[in-house]
């Protein structure tokens, strides 16, 4: 019986460490995908820096992976999320750093509709979610307010 018991702990245990790992794993992919936008016109404003190190914190992001992912983004895949609410929550991150310096230039406009494809956004739509996310954050809406709005 003791053995089958240690069978069970060990078996919980690995999953519940890929559970972990997975959670990690689509943090980090969803912060290198932040960084890629705020990277987008080659210089990360004080605005930007200040969301980054915030969200880095929120997405349990540690320094030294801070750091990789902001000397190159591109090393990281950007996974679509299989819920609406979490890509929506995701497309909420996205569109607060283009506006984070209160200026969406053409270029983070450009990054934000790839990413809205990469995250699983129907493509014959995403002028449109841009510019009502783009609305919704000038507007100032908090993330139930934007999750609303769509």
């Amino acid at each position: 019986m003791s053995c089958f018991l240690s069978l069970i702990k060990i078996l919980y245990m690995s999953i519940s460490n890929l559970y972990s790992q997975g959670f990690k794993t689509r943090n980090r992919d969803h912060f290198s995908a932040i960084v890629r936008v705020a990277l987008s016109d080659d210089v990360i404003t004080p605005e930007e820096e200040a969301f980054i190190k915030r969200l880095a914190i929120y997405l349990e992001i540690n320094e030294d992976e801070v750091a990789d992912i902001i000397e190159d983004p591109n090393n990281y895949p950007i996974n679509p999320p299989s819920s609406e609410t979490v890509r929506l929550e995701r497309l909420y991150d996205l569109t607060r750093m283009v506006y984070a310096d209160q200026i969406a230039d053409d270029s983070e406009k450009a990054l934000l509709k790839r990413m809205v494809i990469g995250l699983g956004f129907d493509s014959s739509r995403v002028d449109a979610v841009v510019e009502k996310a783009l609305t919704l954050i000038a507007e100032g809406k908090d993330e139930d307010e934007f999750l609303a709005g769509f």
